[in-house]
This record gives structure tokens, sequence and C-alpha cells, in this order.
């Protein structure tokens, strides 16, 4: 087993709706290179995935979002879905909690729909990054630089565009969250 995320805990924010694919895929790659993943939600239990055009499977939730706190964290990662990030984003608590992590200058990875929360938390201006394509003109609109590429780094802002993109996404999230750690311990 890798162990380049040994030691290293992301919080995965993300309430019912997310892209399933996009929870679960990073996740998968996550605790296989040695990093723990914890389910963050302001829904109690479980949440549901959507995978393609219907309900998919149901996660269990590890924490509560008004539990959270961005300093037992190394990194946040936020999953697209159009449902999940659009319920987040209008929620204070999840906007505290992403603010938390903007604040420490901890990397966060967002994909597809995931930076929506990142506009109201107003994490995006200046920022180069990319998105699904129907919230290009939203983070235009908020001051960041959309590019369409597979995946985008600036500085510790991963962003992503769809999960045909995961494969590149995940590699890309391993990086600099054991990178972030590296510097964090010296």
């Amino acid at each position: 087993m890798n162990q380049k995320l040994k030691n290293i805990k992301i919080a995965i924010l993300a309430t019912d709706g997310f892209e399933q694919s996009e929870l679960a895929l990073p996740k998968k790659a996550i605790e296989e290179a040695g990093g723990e993943v914890i389910i963050v939600s302001p829904s109690q239990g479980k949440i549901r995935g959507w995978k393609a055009k219907d309900w998919g499977d149901e996660f269990p939730v590890d924490l509560d979002l008004s539990e959270a706190k961005a300093v037992e964290f190394d990194g946040l990662m936020l999953p697209g879905g159009v449902m999940s990030p659009d319920t987040l984003r209008i929620n204070p608590d999840a906007i505290n909690f992403v603010k938390s992590f903007l604040n420490s200058d901890k990397p966060i990875a967002a994909i597809c729909h995931g930076p929506w929360t990142l506009i109201n938390a107003n994490g995006v201006k200046g920022k180069t990054l990319t998105s699904y394509l129907s919230i290009k003109t939203d983070l235009i609109n908020a001051g960041a630089n959309w590019i369409d590429k597979d995946v985008v780094i600036d500085d510790k802002l991963i962003t992503s565009r769809k999960p045909e993109d995961l494969p590149a996404f995940n590699a890309a999230i391993i990086e600099l969250f054991s990178k972030s750690r590296q510097v964090a311990k010296k």
C-alpha cells in the first residue's frame, strides 16, 4: 500500500445529491495512499449520492458539520454534483468551515460544481481554476480566471471539471495533500 498520505486527515464536505463518483473515487484514492478521510455533513447519519440520472449509494457521515473544525484536518475536498454544492453554498456553517481552510492556508480540492461553495466563501477571486462548464460564468463573475483543463492547480487550490477527469484530479490531490503536510511539518 502506498503511504504517501500517512498521518494525513482530509475532510470531504458533502450532503445529499453529491456526484457519487466525485466523492467515492477521491475518497478511495486518498485512503489507498494511506490518508484518513472524514465525511463531514450538515446531514446526520447517511448522505446519498447521485449516480447518472438517479439516486445512488448512501455513505455514512463521520462528523456533523456543526462539530467540525478545520484545525483537525490537513485538507478539504469538495465533490460536485448539483444538489450538494447548491445546498452547502447557502449553509452558513459550511461557508465558515470552508473559510477556515482558506484562512489557514490549507489545501482545498474541488471538482465539478464543488467550486460553487468556494464562491460563497470568497475563495476564488484572483484564482485560476476550472469547473463544470455550467458554472463558468458564476466563477468569472466572482473574480476567478476560468480555464478549460482537466485539472488546474493554483497554489493550494486544485479544481477539476467532471467525472471523466477523476484520474488526473486524484493524482493531483494526492500530490498536493502530501506536499502541504511536508511544508506544515517544517
